[in-house]
């Protein structure tokens, strides 16, 4: 009876570890699943951010007609000084230079702006997909390690039963 008995002891032992492999593998594909969710979301930020049009923010847009309403203001002020004092049309000319190059400048600045922000959005994105490459290299190792304890397993209860074999 004690041969039988550890026969039996020997494949429930089997049985548990194969179970337990089994268990183990539907809860790693449940996690690769998530992290390949979460690789896929990075992608999709990253495409939306990095191909935003920074001119047409409303920061940006902000910027632009703050700074056009303000060269109007001085170029219209301009033309007033020309009209009472009787000036000369090249004052309101440098005056529309002036503000032609300050709008220029306030474009380059946002230009500027935007690929620093382009910068760091790539930087933001690289990071994210190391940490989940990394996770998802891990769970490999891991599902690595539980086919071999389940094998392992199983192995040690064919050696059990072995040599509770009379045979």
């Amino acid at each position: 009876m004690g041969m039988i008995g550890s026969a039996v002891g020997a494949g429930v032992k089997s049985i548990a570890s194969i179970f337990g492999g089994i268990n183990a593998a539907k809860a790693m594909k449940k996690v690769k699943g998530n992290i390949e969710r979460q690789q896929r979301e990075n992608e999709q930020w990253y495409d939306r951010r990095y191909n935003e049009d920074m001119t047409q923010r409303a920061d940006a847009q902000a910027m632009i007609a703050q700074t056009k309403e303000l060269l109007k203001q001085r170029a219209d002020a301009a033309q007033g000084r020309q009209a009472v004092m009787g000036g000369n049309e090249e004052a309101v000319a440098a005056e529309r230079e002036v503000a032609s190059d300050t709008l220029a400048k306030t474009n380059s600045t946002i230009t500027q702006a935007a690929d620093a922000r382009k910068d760091s959005i790539e930087s933001q994105y690289r990071a994210k997909d190391a940490a989940l490459q990394d996770s998802l290299n891990n769970l490999e190792l891991q599902k690595a390690q539980a086919i071999n304890n389940a094998v392992m397993g199983v192995g040690d209860a064919a050696m059990a039963a072995g040599k509770a074999s009379p045979w």
